[in-house]
């Protein structure tokens, strides 16, 4: 027996005073929409929905195991070295080199919570 589902959208925690809001805010150069000040915002991107939530505080345990996760955001982007720049501008500098792969250039980089971004340009 199958079941039928409408849409899906990529949930992260933030723990923290809204770290993740403010990041994805600045990072992806949008507003929130819809946006409900530390309980939930999400983001708008091409085909894909974000959202960030703040867990109650009976729940915030499940999400502290920072990093160790294996999800990763991955966007795709126009410019890697403009992106690249926007991340070191936001404290978050990606640990290695840019690496070229056979469908094009990658970096990987962490958010303020840990949770681990890949920036894609396609060849």
């Amino acid at each position: 027996m199958s079941f039928l589902y409408s849409a899906a959208l990529v949930t992260l925690a933030d723990i923290d005073k809204e770290v993740l809001v403010k990041f994805y805010t600045k990072f992806l150069d949008i507003e929130p929409n819809p946006y409900i000040p530390n309980t939930y915002a999400e983001f708008q991107l091409p085909g894909l929905r974000l959202g960030i939530f703040k867990p109650k505080n009976s729940h915030k345990a499940e999400f502290l195991g920072i990093g160790k996760a294996g999800m990763s955001l991955c966007l795709e982007v126009s410019d890697i070295e403009m992106a690249i720049a926007r991340i070191w501008a936001l404290g978050c500098p990606p640990p290695g080199e840019i690496i070229k792969a056979s469908h094009g250039l990658e970096i990987y980089a962490f958010d303020p919570a840990g949770n681990r971004l890949i920036l894609h340009q396609p060849n």
